[in-house]
């Protein structure tokens, strides 16, 4: 069994900066990809940037140059670095675990709350 916890969701204003953090406790050999997906009131959940095994990443359009997403040296925590944050990057953030390949289990966290407002 593979659990999620995140933290580091909260109240911000316009242009500040929040860093989110997925650790993945259990029994895992392996990590296909960590990622972060987001959902704001009313919209479909999307991904807003994900990191493969091998390191490489890719972000959603509206949160390139803004968001940085890495792991820990160990592989098993996933954080998401959120500068010049928007109004409109209100939403839940969740965090995404593909385990072993591309058709490996996937596991979701419970979501932490990020609101951007003045």
């Amino acid at each position: 069994q593979v659990q999620l916890v995140e933290s580091g969701g909260g109240l911000v204003q316009p242009g500040g900066s929040l860093r989110l953090s997925c650790a993945a406790r259990g029994t895992i050999s392996s990590i296909e990809y960590m990622a972060w997906y987001r959902q704001a009131p009313g919209k479909e959940r999307e991904l807003v940037a994900r990191i493969t095994r091998g390191g490489s990443t890719n972000y959603a359009d509206s949160v390139k140059g803004r968001f940085t997403i890495s792991r820990d040296n160990a592989g098993n925590t996933v954080y998401l670095q959120m500068n010049s944050l928007k109004l409109e990057d209100t939403a839940v953030y969740y965090c995404n675990v593909r385990l072993y390949n591309a058709l490996g289990p996937l596991y979701w966290g419970q979501g932490t709350q990020v609101t951007v407002s003045s």
